[in-house]
Formats: C-alpha cells, sequence, structure tokens
C-alpha cells in the first residue's frame, strides 16, 4: 500500500457533495504576509495544518467500491425509503428519471435496449425503467440479487441501493440520448459531480420518503419549535408523506444538483462536488470537518447512506455530541417515524463494530472494511480531472496580480491548502446569534438568521477536530461545467461571482470591477486543469 498526502474534497456524511468554486484565488509557494488578507493567520502562510496521511490500497477494487458496493444499504433503499415500489406505483418511466438527472450506463444496457433507447416505445414504457434497474444499469443506484436466486429482478424480491456514483458520476460525454437539463444514457465518466440530478425529487418519488428524517429540514422542540433551512417552516416526526414529498420537490427548498450530507435536522443541502484527483484535495467537507478521505468515505456509508444507524448507542452518541438534546430528539423522533412507517429490522449496513467509536475514524461506532476503503482512496485520488475549457492568459496574468494567490493555487496539479478559511473573511455579513452551546473542542451553534451560507456550518464545522468554523478551499478543476457556484448554489455564474455588484458583504466578495478583466478571468478559471 502507498501511503500518501491527506487528500480530500468534502465531508457530505454523504455522498456528497461540497464546496464553492470560489472563483479567485491560487499559489505555487505559500504567500508572504505582505499579500494576504489582513488578519491572516500563521496557517494561511504554512497552506494549513498538515493532515494525516492517506492509505491508497487496490484501485480496481476501489472502482468496483464507488460503482457498486452498498454494505447493504440496499436494505435501507428499499424496504425503509422504498424506492423502487414509489417508481412502480408511480408508473416512472426511463424519461421521467433521465428528467430527474438520473444517469443510465450505456454499456451496461441490453443490445436491444440499448439499440433502440431513443425511440419513445422504450423512453416512455414504465416497464422499460424496470428492466433498466434489472440490467444494473442505472448509475449509483445498483441492484443486488438479494434472495440469492442467481437473477437480478426486483419483481421477485431483489433490492435497490445507492452508491457514491449517483452524486459523483455523469454520463454525457458521447451520450446515446440526453434530457436537456438532466440525465444521459452513455458511458460513465466517474468522479464528475452530477450537476443535473434532483436528488429531492427522486426520493420524492420513493414510497417512504419520511424515512429520511434525520436530513430533512426539522422542527425540533429541544430548538423551541424554530428551524434552520430553505424553507420557512420545518417538518416535525407528525409530518405526512405528502408533506414530505412537497419539501422535497420544492425546488425552492432542495435545488437541482444537491444533496443535503448532514443528519443534523437543518435543512442545508450543498452542491455535488466532484470526486476525482482527490490526491489534491484536503480537508473534507465544504466546512472542513473530515481530515482523512477514507474517514469521510466510512462516515458517508455508515451513516448517511442508512440513516437508521443513527437510532443505535452509537448514532445516539454522536447526535448528542453535535447537537445535545436537539440531537437526541431527532434520534427518538426517528424511532417513531420508523414505527409508524412500518420499518423493522434496522440497522441494514454491515459494518464492524469499532474500539474507536466517536472519533473520526469512526464516529458513529462502526467501520466497515478498510480495504474496500483504501481500494476507494487509490481509485478517487488517480481518477483524472476532466481538460479545461478555453483559458486566458491576461486572465492568468490578473489571477496573480489581483492576489487570489492569497488562498488559492496558481498551479491545479499541487494540492490545496488545508486551512479553513474563516467565516468572517469568506462571509463579511456573517453575524450569527448563539443558538447553543457544546462541549470543546465543539465550538457553539451558530446561524447568521439573515443568510443561508453558514446553514451547513452552523452544527457541522471543523471544530470537531479541533479547528474553526468556516469553509475549506475546493478544487478550481472542472469550472467550466459548473451550472452554479459557491456551496449553497447561490451565486448563478462565475461573472456574478466576481461582480462587484453582489456587495462588500456577500460570501466571498473578491471582485472585479472592470468588465474586460472579469471576463478576462473567467476564461482563465474556466480553463484550468491539471496539466
Amino acid at each position: 500500500m502507498n501511503r500518501n498526502r491527506a487528500s480530500s474534497s468534502g465531508w457530505q456524511l454523504v455522498v456528497i457533495a461540497l464546496c464553492t468554486a470560489a472563483g479567485v484565488g491560487c499559489q505555487d509557494e505559500p504567500p508572504t504576509a505582505a499579500h494576504l488578507p489582513p488578519g491572516t493567520t500563521d496557517a494561511v502562510l504554512n497552506r494549513g495544518p498538515t493532515l494525516p496521511d492517506r492509505i491508497d490500497g487496490d484501485p480496481v477494487l476501489g472502482k468496483q467500491v464507488f460503482r457498486f458496493e452498498t454494505f447493504n444499504n440496499e436494505r435501507f433503499f428499499t424496504e425503509a425509503v422504498r424506492v423502487p415500489q414509489g417508481m412502480v406505483a408511480a408508473r416512472v418511466t426511463p424519461r421521467q428519471l433521465l428528467a430527474l438527472g438520473v444517469n443510465i450506463d450505456a454499456a451496461a444496457l441490453p443490445p436491444a435496449i440499448r439499440n433502440a433507447i431513443t425511440t419513445s416505445a422504450i423512453l416512455d414504457d414504465p416497464a422499460m425503467t424496470l428492466a433498466i434497474v434489472n440490467a444494473n444499469a442505472l448509475v449509483g443506484l445498483p441492484i443486488k440479487d438479494s434472495n440469492e436466486d442467481g437473477v437480478l429482478d426486483v419483481a421477485r424480491g431483489d433490492k435497490v441501493g445507492a452508491t457514491c456514483a449517483l452524486c459523483h458520476t455523469r454520463t454525457d460525454q458521447e451520450a446515446l440520448f440526453t434530457v436537456p437539463g438532466g440525465g444521459s444514457v452513455g458511458p460513465r465518466l466517474d468522479g464528475r459531480a452530477a450537476h443535473n440530478l434532483d436528488f429531492g425529487r427522486l426520493m420524492a418519488v420513493a414510497a417512504n420518503s419520511r424515512a429520511l428524517y434525520p436530513v430533512l429540514q426539522l422542527a425540533l422542540s429541544a430548538n423551541g419549535g424554530n428551524t434552520l433551512g430553505r424553507a420557512p417552516t420545518g417538518l416535525t416526526e407528525h409530518s405526512s408523506e405528502a408533506e414530505v414529498d412537497a419539501y422535497l420537490s420544492n425546488p425552492q427548498f432542495y435545488p437541482r444538483g444537491m444533496f443535503d450530507d448532514s443528519f443534523d435536522g437543518n435543512g442545508d443541502p450543498m452542491h455535488n462536488t466532484p470526486l476525482f484527483r482527490q490526491d489534491l484535495a484536503a480537508p473534507f467537507g465544504s466546512e472542513g470537518a473530515i481530515a482523512v478521505l477514507d474517514n469521510f468515505s466510512n462516515l458517508v456509508y455508515t451513516g448517511l447512506l442508512d440513516l437508521t444507524t443513527l437510532t443505535t448507542p452509537g448514532g445516539r452518541a454522536f447526535l448528542n455530541k453535535l447537537g445535545g438534546a436537539a440531537g437526541i430528539e431527532i434520534a427518538d423522533d426517528y424511532v417513531k417515524v420508523l414505527a409508524a412507517t412500518g420499518v423493522t429490522g434496522y440497522p441494514y449496513v454491515r459494518a464492524d463494530r469499532s474500539s474507536a467509536a466517536g472519533t473520526e475514524a469512526a464516529p458513529l461506532g462502526l467501520r466497515v472494511q478498510n480495504r474496500k476503503l483504501f481500494g476507494l482512496n487509490a481509485y478517487l485520488a488517480n481518477l483524472p480531472a476532466p481538460p479545461g475549457v478555453g483559458g486566458d492568459a491576461r486572465g492568468a496574468l490578473l489571477f496573480r496580480t489581483l492576489e487570489c494567490t492569497a488562498c488559492h493555487n496558481a498551479s491545479q496539479a499541487t494540492p490545496v491548502p488545508t486551512f479553513i478559511v474563516p467565516m468572517k473573511r469568506i462571509f463579511p455579513g456573517d453575524n450569527p446569534v448563539q443558538l447553543a452551546v457544546r462541549t470543546p473542542p465543539l465550538n457553539p451553534i451558530l446561524n447568521t438568521v439573515s443568510s443561508i451560507f453558514d446553514d451547513k456550518m452552523a452544527v457541522v464545522n471543523a471544530s470537531i477536530r479541533g479547528d474553526i468554523r468556516g469553509t475549506a478551499l475546493p478544487l478550481l478543476l472542472d469550472l467550466a461545467r459548473k451550472p452554479v457556484f459557491l456551496h449553497d448554489n447561490s451565486v448563478p455564474t462565475l461573472d456574478a461571482l466576481l461582480d462587484p455588484n453582489r456587495g462588500s458583504t456577500q460570501p466571498h466578495p473578491f471582485y472585479v470591477a472592470n468588465q474586460g478583466d472579469r471576463a478576462a478571468l473567467v476564461a482563465y478559471l474556466r480553463g484550468l486543469e491539471t496539466r
């Protein structure tokens, strides 16, 4: 096994997804104090703290893990959330699935379906949806031979789970068929962010979306009935399936291309992030909460992709650590929701109990197989970044002279700095109120009422590992294909991100006033690549 520098790009408790294409910044060498904003810490000068090494295993195994490994979460998505049952009941067609941003692996389709995939007879036939599921061709939604009869067939009791690929794979290159603004039928492009995936509406199709309770926007009595997120009111354990579906289906509350990767009761979905070249990224998460890549993956598998583990003693301890009484209320109410909807036999994930319970390596007291986690490390570290689109020499000069290098790399072939950008620097309008006190090193739960930008960092932030509340630096790669910017989808274009008309107190207020210079810098950013 190779031991390399720690890598990452996001804590998704997830599958995540993560941070912003911040748009201005770079550095080949650590910047000097003269080039840094006032109040910059020594950590910036040193490119941030040294993080633990990453352990790389077998990338061939890692590829299978990325695409198909569920660690038994197919029982959660089929027996608890009931995704395939909902598809059958709603008579979902392949065209409708593609419209939700789900991708189809052309290579996995039976030849007869692949050769006729562009015809209405297939695209508009609900029976063909099941044929595609049974062919194991839905990217990120693998079917498992649950009844062990050697045949993959949902109608005969086989179950559908979820993998990393759902949010981090695209098929739009050389596609046989594409729904504009949605998914496509084509070859897999692993590691690419699924910008068009409408995860909220996809889960609203499920027959029991209430089983997603911990990752919904909630109104908890421990918080006085208050709620944190885009929706004006929160859901409760008594909310109906229709009310949950309405929340998930509302693009104002759960925008396309986003995934709520933290089970904190906040409505804080973040934009899906790329997972290629994870040897260049660290720490994980838009909030930088996880330092080591396999620890990030483990939390996704043992918590996010089987939320019922939150009802276990380890899950309850973790929720209590994060949210105190509110965290325990989430677990208690979740048990009530599961009982009310007939969910039994949980938790489902197959993982070992860990002696490192409560640490980053096993926050919920569970750890899936290291052999597979380390293989996934190797696969994600070696996935190539796509080439940039265009480029601009004047923009490259501006990138340096405008002191973007106070934070970001000039060369995208080098690892990003590991420091967390303090919230007040990345968001000058941050003016939080304290919602709760927590045991150090966790900082208090803070929220700026007038903004959703800091919602993700209110409960889950880098103080989990003794750092500060703020944001981690993203990879500045594949920006030409990114439709929206900042982790909360709040900025529509790179030009808008750099436009001073946004205001000096807005998130990431680093601007270029001259329109021509701004266009050159945008062209440069769109052309960034690892070469």
